[in-house]
């Protein structure tokens, strides 16, 4: 998906053909900036801040995060775009562009649907009962290959077992736990936050989340670099990864408890301002699909704190009133 003519390379970036929070509403950048603050009081409000967003597509989370900030924050905060494809044209001079994120980051580290693009390894059980690799050529045609051995073996046992039904499927996410612990050990004091299409034990898929996405549309998962190709993420295996600590929320618990509700404006304001009624209404419209259970807020927000006291970890995600936030 990042070759020459990959899928990620191409010029109207992830937003030409499938919308994410970010690309869903302002508020989503709203709430990671309201966390990234919450973060910042934590840490005592450093002279230096960082915001790092993991993917960045064409920098939009990072541009709309720095956008959204207090004059204060945005004043100490560093924001670093971590993104393989190009540095697009016009994106805030004040956001550094780099294909690997700093390290000793103080902060906030933020990876909004970057683990399903982690690649991953899918076996089927065949036959007899025996997981085996599922191999696939550049056209999408599919065969079984090898026996599934050693670690792969044992990470399936652990996080994801399956019955000797011929047809089942895994996704086996061991290169995900190693991208995840690996983000985690950049971030020195602060907090890293995975959000993603997830799922936990006991509610895997039976025949796997492997699949693919073109303009706007699900598609089979050819590996030609035309379509996005993804399978959704154990985030409780990428919890288990890094240092202990580490919370599992829905998004929308998490955008609960950083003010995104979704409550509808009082109708008296109707009559009275008609016109923020209708900007309110908008936005509580917004915020519905950002925090829907059966959509956006059914995805899982996996949040490693790092260095911070245990209650100030378990304060980031309570939800507090605006005029006690400042």
């Amino acid at each position: 998906m990042y070759g020459p003519d990959g899928f990620y390379r191409r010029p109207e970036g992830p937003a030409g053909h499938f919308r994410t929070s970010v690309h869903a509403s302002p508020l989503f950048a709203a709430a990671v900036a309201r966390l990234l603050c919450r973060v910042d009081r934590a840490l005592g409000r450093p002279a230096a801040l960082d915001f790092v967003d993991m993917a960045a597509g064409r920098g939009e989370l990072a541009a709309g995060v720095l956008a959204a900030l207090p004059a204060d924050v945005a004043a100490r905060t560093r924001v670093h775009a971590v993104e393989i494809a190009a540095r697009p044209e016009g994106l805030d001079n004040r956001i550094a562009w780099s294909e690997q994120p700093p390290r000793g980051i103080t902060g906030l580290l933020f990876a909004n649907e970057w683990l399903d693009n982690v690649p991953v390894e899918v076996v089927e059980v065949d036959s007899a009962g025996v997981p085996r690799q599922v191999l696939v050529r550049r056209d999408g045609a599919e065969r079984l290959g090898e026996p599934v051995t050693g670690a792969r073996a044992r990470w399936l046992d652990r996080w994801w077992p399956l019955a000797t039904e011929q047809g089942l499927r895994a996704e086996i996410g061991l290169p995900r736990d190693a991208a995840w612990a690996a983000a985690v050990s950049r971030v020195e004091r602060g907090l890293a936050v995975a959000v993603d299409y997830a799922h936990t034990a006991g509610a895997r898929p039976p025949f796997g989340t492997l699949t693919g996405f073109r303009e706007g549309r699900e598609t089979a998962p050819v590996p030609d670099g035309s379509c996005d190709i993804t399978a959704h993420v154990a985030l409780d295996a990428c919890a288990a990864s890094a240092p202990e600590g580490a919370r599992l929320l829905t998004q929308r618990e998490a955008l609960h408890a950083l003010g995104v509700t979704g409550a509808r404006p009082p109708l008296s304001l109707a009559s009275t301002r008609p016109s923020e009624y209708v900007r309110s209404l908008a936005r509580a419209g917004e915020a519905a699909e950002l925090t829907a259970p059966g959509g956006l807020g059914g995805f899982g927000w996996l949040a490693h704190p790092a260095g911070l006291a245990e209650a100030d970890a378990a304060a980031l995600f309570v939800d507090v009133p605006d005029h006690e936030e400042h």
